[in-house]
């Protein structure tokens, strides 16, 4: 399903199901930003104030439209998928013509001006493409795929962000060593197929066009570039054929509001030319609207890199949590069937997946999506000197905020920190027999504001014949087999509470009872005292 599915298709598609609102009157370009903020739906403005180019924006901003966005039923259902395209990549084949050859523009004729790229936030240095999908390739290594952003600088000349280390930076280091520019592709206006794929950090030598193609079901369709020797996507709206040129990490560009949610400082980038810009006649511009729109397709590829790693452990996993709080790049909150030790395998394996930065392993009773639970897991669970592992040194994501300042183009290290809080070997497990309200599978609070009444015991007397009579039974259910006290009210359901309370006491005070080590109830003397009786 959805093989076939176009950038255009999947926007009639929001727009058929109420996520995508269209806004035809004239909009100035400053606003659009804002207005993405405060709506619960994807828009496109039709008449965007200077430009003849309309402008979609919100995409993916919401976990709804994230799930049709991969053609999905549920959020889970998106690892799936991706997954899918991981372990059966299908390599993308390559096309002659393409819509967005109609309009070609190549040197001079370059004006990055003419199209209509918001600003997001009121401190950013200016406007940014913010969805390119990126296609390099490296004379070793072969082709890579991601989205970075490029600030525009002037009509034909950008900046473009790689203060992370990945591939692409990989890319453009071995090109500027050798003193050469390195080319690049980039596609606007892709199906969100072909943003998930290239958005997974592959291996050095995998194709995310491949993967993207897994992801599909089919392989992307891509198109020769006309001034320089690399595919770009055909059903892109937009294309800018480019080269990053050898300038090295040295000009200054920023600030822009990252995917942490935060105003981000001035990073220190390379140059980009464009040598031509490639499109549609009617080209829609797609402005990738951040955070939200980073963060829902982020998650997934989390998700999938962690199960890898954990697999390749030989752990367990139940169920992982890449969190919205970790700004789903670095928290990661794994439930496992725990095996001894497995706890702290579990968190070395979590940490070398691509930037997390703090890991919390839990056992299987844990719901990970459940802050509360989870603390809760960490409260009981964990002693700091044993179950706290924290691994100075590490590869950091220079765009965290809590990192020391470093010089330009260098990349910063940072600490990862993994909390095993799963039950420690040694300790017995009924300490974390979790309360159970006794009588929970029948008595209903609906049932009895409805109306319903208990039926009242048959035997009902206080009297010390009859009391004595009880405790003798419970007495001989005692010899026989151990019994919480919950367990003796109910055997003994036909009397009223107060007369069992009163039974046991009377056992209590001949010292004819005591509790074993998980506090049932039992005969003392008996083989099932584990406790000596204290001494008077």
């Amino acid at each position: 399903m959805y093989q076939d599915e176009t950038f255009r298709g999947f926007l009639e598609r929001l727009r058929d199901g109420g996520e995508l609102a269209d806004i035809r009157q004239p909009v100035d370009i400053r606003h659009i930003a804002t207005l993405v903020d405060q709506s619960d739906q994807a828009l496109l403005f039709h008449d965007v104030i200077g430009y003849d180019m309309p402008v979609v924006s919100g995409l993916i901003r919401s976990r709804q439209r994230a799930v049709l966005s991969m053609g999905c039923s549920d959020y889970r259902e998106i690892e799936t998928r991706l997954t899918r395209g991981i372990d059966h990549p299908i390599a993308p084949r390559v096309r002659e013509s393409a819509p967005h050859k109609q309009v070609i523009r190549v040197g001079d004729d370059v004006d990055l001006f003419s199209l209509p790229i918001p600003m997001s936030s009121i401190y950013d240095g200016g406007p940014m493409i913010t969805a390119g999908v990126v296609i390099a390739r490296d004379p070793e290594y072969g082709v890579n795929s991601g989205i970075y952003r490029f600030l525009v600088k002037e009509k034909n000349l950008t900046g473009i962000d790689l203060v992370t280390p990945n591939n692409m930076r990989l890319f453009a280091q071995r090109a500027y060593e050798a003193g050469r520019p390195c080319p690049i592709s980039i596609s606007i206006g892709t199906h969100p197929f072909e943003i998930m794929g290239s958005g997974f950090r592959a291996p050095l030598g995998v194709d995310e066009m491949a993967v993207a193609g897994g992801i599909r079901g089919a392989p992307v369709d891509l198109a020769p570039c006309e001034t320089i020797d690399l595919p770009c996507i055909a059903d892109a709206e937009i294309v800018l054929e480019a080269e990053i040129l050898p300038t090295g990490w040295v000009w200054p560009e920023g600030r822009f509001g990252e995917f942490t949610r935060l105003m981000g400082g001035l990073h220190w980038n390379p140059l980009v030319r464009i040598k031509a810009l490639t499109m549609r006649r009617d080209a829609i511009y797609y402005a990738l609207h951040m955070p939200w729109e980073n963060t829902w397709l982020a998650a997934p590829t989390r998700y999938s890199a962690l199960r890898r790693a954990l697999a390749a452990a030989g752990v367990q996993v139940k169920d992982i949590n890449v969190t919205l709080g970790g700004c789903a790049f670095w928290h990661a909150i794994i439930s496992i069937r725990k095996q001894a030790g497995e706890g702290k395998n579990a968190l070395l394996a979590a940490l070398t997946a691509m930037d997390l930065k703090h890991v919390v392993v839990v056992d299987d009773d844990i719901d990970v999506f459940d802050p509360t639970d989870v603390e809760w897991a960490i409260a009981t669970r964990v002693q700091g000197d044993k179950d706290v592992i924290v691994i100075p040194g590490a590869r950091a994501k220079p765009l965290d905020p809590s990192l020391a300042v470093t010089p330009p183009g260098v990349v910063p290290i940072g600490a990862k920190v993994g909390i095993d809080a799963t039950i420690p070997e040694g300790i017995p497990r009924e300490r974390y027999e979790r309360i159970a309200y006794a009588y929970a599978d029948r008595a209903r609070v609906a049932d009895y504001l409805a109306g319903k009444a208990d039926p009242t015991p048959s035997a009902i007397s206080h009297d010390a014949e009859a009391v004595g009579a009880l405790a003798a039974r419970i007495l001989d259910l005692l010899e026989r087999e151990p019994t919480y006290y919950s367990g003796i009210a109910e055997k003994f359901a036909e009397y009223d509470f107060q007369t069992v309370a009163r039974a046991l006491g009377a056992l209590h005070r001949d010292e004819k009872l005591w509790q074993d080590a998980r506090g049932r109830m039992c005969v003392r003397g008996s083989k099932f005292a584990a406790v000596p009786p204290k001494a008077n």
